[in-house]
């Protein structure tokens, strides 16, 4: 293992020594049991295309130079302790950084669906922090929907020759803040407004995360940029075969 490699596997042990201090509370992405079965099957119906092409683009990702496992892994371990990071919010839910957004700018949103959908399994069994039942519905907000905002935004942003740390920020910043819209819909589409319907119970629950969620999405952007400039002093190389 050569030194730059080295210190990257540091990197990693840092995020996952921060994992175990971090603070336990009861709040959930959604929690358990807390949808309707129609809208767990749903929304699980829908995540199961991402993850399939997640899957497959992870192969050709590490077929292709395997030393971007160690990037993986840290991509990963950089959402779990981001989301695990929570502050109660809303009856059902949290407010908490997704860490999404770093994985759909360097892999793309579909391989961060498979890290997100891995990282809300464990902490549905080992943290009650979201559910399985309610899995379908936590993936898509936070793996699917957030990472393709985040990725889309970085693509435009870099078209348009925006400075590279800015695009990053706002990528993960609107990505993150996207999340949440996708939440508030949900929650809403299972418990529309007796006054108003769902058009209602969206304003109410975006409402109520804007005042948590806004200023964690900004610490999120700052925190993707940190990580990434980490990166290019470390894993340069690995960062190459990425084509980032």
């Amino acid at each position: 293992m050569s030194k730059k490699q080295k210190s990257l596997a540091v990197l990693a042990s840092v995020f996952l020594m921060l994992f175990t201090i971090a603070p336990v509370s009861n709040a959930m992405h959604i929690m358990e049991g807390f949808l309707p079965v129609k809208y767990c099957i749903l929304w699980g119906v829908i995540c199961v295309p991402f993850l399939v092409i997640g899957f497959m683009n992870i192969k050709k990702v590490l077929g292709n130079d395997r030393r971007t496992l160690t990037v993986l892994a840290l991509t990963g371990a950089f959402v779990f302790v981001l989301s695990s990071l929570k502050i109660p919010s809303v009856t059902g839910s949290c407010s908490h950084m997704t860490g999404t957004g770093l994985g759909a700018i360097l892999f793309g949103p579909c391989v961060t669906s498979i890290l997100g959908i891995i990282v809300l399994i464990f902490q549905a069994i080992l943290l009650a922090h979201g559910g399985l039942t309610t899995l379908g519905a936590n993936c898509f907000s936070m793996a699917i929907a957030g990472p393709i905002i985040s990725w889309v935004l970085y693509k435009l942003l870099q078209k348009a020759n925006v400075n590279k740390r800015v695009a990053i920020f706002v990528a993960a910043f609107l990505g993150d803040l996207f999340t949440y819209c996708v939440t508030s819909f949900q929650l809403a589409l299972a418990y529309p407004s007796e006054v108003g319907g769902v058009g209602a119970s969206i304003v109410k629950f975006l409402g109520i995360f804007a005042t948590t969620q806004l200023p964690l999405a900004v610490i999120e952007g700052i925190l993707t940029v940190v990580i990434v400039i980490a990166l290019e002093t470390y894993a340069k190389d690995e960062l190459s075969s990425l084509e980032f």
